[in-house]
């Protein structure tokens, strides 16, 4: 069974994803197999009122799409044959572009607008053969908690996320923000944990997403067991925290997706303002990128969010990069951040004959 609806089709995208996965089976605890989820950074600003961003580069690939799979239906196909030929990569804007609005974003926080804006750009490449061998190649990324592949008619994601954007299991709700990013060398580690720039951010987006699990936790429930981790995704370090809270009783999928969606370390602070500053800057849309991903199955509910994400639709593969823009953010030092974050995602997609 499955659902895909994209921005302009009618309905709440929350409300229509929970209606369907209680339709069939997903949130009831029937005796099935589980279901995929996807989405978008846009469907997740509709959910929530914000600005949409511009219009997708991928419009072959939903902005939500939800399949419910039995136990019988599931498959291992082979996707180990097959040419795979990668065309040069083309960026939607030019570093100096990504630079500029850097700066806008600080004239943003100069004026009391924002506090913090994730900027992201895209890149795509035209693509000849088969490309789920490519995909799945990318899900297997070291450090990629939230990896997997969805497809559906002309297209396809392929996500390799280190970061959890929800996961509830047992009336308890888990969110691991990651903000901050070095290089996985000792020396890059030192200078992660030493950084007060890359601290500040992150705490910021820790606050924030306090904040989003408040709208659902029982009051003075909302703790950080952990904050500024360093772990390590493929080359990079990256700095996570983790924040939890228990739920209220009757809380709904609706209202979970409402209280996260669009995750707080993708947009920035605060989050409506981030969205608007978003939609202002980038000249490319977000596509599938900057949603969430995962699982839902008869007792929990796993949601990564869609950073290292690729996807493909009938002659190119698409793929988002960004980072979290304060006050002290060198624009440069973004670009290369940026491209840091895509140069193992371009790698594992990379062809062959």
């Amino acid at each position: 069974m499955r659902l895909e609806w994209r921005v302009g089709d009618p309905g709440d995208p929350a409300v229509l994803a929970e209606e369907f996965l209680t339709e069939h089976g997903a949130l009831r605890g029937d005796p099935i197999c589980g279901a995929s989820v996807l989405i978008s950074a846009a469907a997740s600003a509709v959910m929530i009122g914000g600005p949409k961003g511009a219009p997708t580069p991928a419009p072959a690939v939903p902005d939500m799409a939800l399949v419910v799979y039995e136990h019988a239906g599931m498959q291992n196909p082979d996707h180990e044959r097959g040419e795979w030929v990668l065309g040069p990569w083309r960026p939607s804007w030019t570093p100096s572009q990504h630079e500029a609005a850097v700066r806008r974003v600080h004239e943003a926080i100069t004026r009391g607008d924002v506090y913090q804006v994730n900027v992201v750009g895209h890149a795509s490449a035209e693509y000849e053969g088969d490309p789920m061998r490519a995909l799945h190649r990318l899900t297997r990324l070291a450090g990629a908690k939230h990896a997997g592949v969805l497809g559906g008619d002309g297209w396809a994601v392929a996500c390799a996320s280190p970061e959890t954007l929800l996961e509830v299991r047992g009336g308890r709700a888990i969110t691991r923000p990651i903000k901050g990013t070095a290089p996985a060398t000792p020396e890059g580690r030192i200078a992660l944990l030493s950084s007060p720039k890359e601290r500040a951010e992150h705490v910021m987006i820790v606050d924030l997403m306090r904040n989003d699990l408040a709208h659902v936790a029982v009051t003075g429930s909302v703790r950080v067991p952990q904050l500024f981790a360093v772990r390590k995704w493929s080359d990079l370090w990256q700095a996570e925290s983790e924040v939890a809270a228990v739920l209220r009783s009757g809380v709904g999928f609706a209202d979970l997706l409402r209280a996260v969606c669009p995750g707080g370390s993708v947009t920035g602070a605060p989050k409506l303002a981030a969205l608007a500053e978003i939609e202002r800057l980038e000249p490319v849309g977000r596509g599938p990128a900057m949603g969430a991903f995962g699982w839902i199955g008869p007792d929990h509910l796993n949601l990564g969010l869609t950073i290292r994400t690729a996807a493909v639709d009938e002659h190119r593969v698409h793929l988002w990069a960004g980072g979290g823009i304060v006050i002290d953010s060198d624009p440069a030092a973004e670009v290369s951040e940026a491209a840091a974050k895509a140069a193992p995602v371009k790698r594992a997609l990379a062809g062959w004959r």
